[in-house]
């Protein structure tokens, strides 16, 4: 998981030091860039979109949408990086449909 909000994280103590919340945005890598899309595809109230300021819960793959332009440049991001911008829903419904997006992806055969 890549958010600054975690204590583990590296960039924790700057973070902390700069706001007062950590905010509502998390990221975190797919097994693979595929695996990103149909994860993406799955989620049923986190709704696919390139912009992250609504109050709705939004999910994208950034390599594939909003950093499409920069994905030969050293500072690329991950084709396999998923970005969710948690909006307004309640915690448990966004939680159940993560957990129901995320099931196919970790259950290999």
């Amino acid at each position: 998981m890549l958010y600054p909000g975690l204590p583990t994280h590296p960039g924790h103590a700057i973070a902390a030091r700069q706001m007062r919340d950590f905010g509502g945005m998390v990221s975190f890598l797919a097994q693979s860039e595929e695996e990103a899309v149909a994860l993406v595809a799955r989620t049923k109230l986190f709704q696919l979109a390139e912009s992250l300021g609504g109050v709705e819960s939004l999910i994208e793959v950034p390599a594939r949408m909003t950093h499409a332009s920069t994905a030969t440049a050293p500072f690329a991001a991950p084709p396999n990086l998923v970005r969710l911008s948690v909006g307004i829903e309640a915690a448990e419904d966004l939680i159940l449909d993560l957990e129901r997006a995320l099931t196919p992806a970790t259950v290999r055969t």
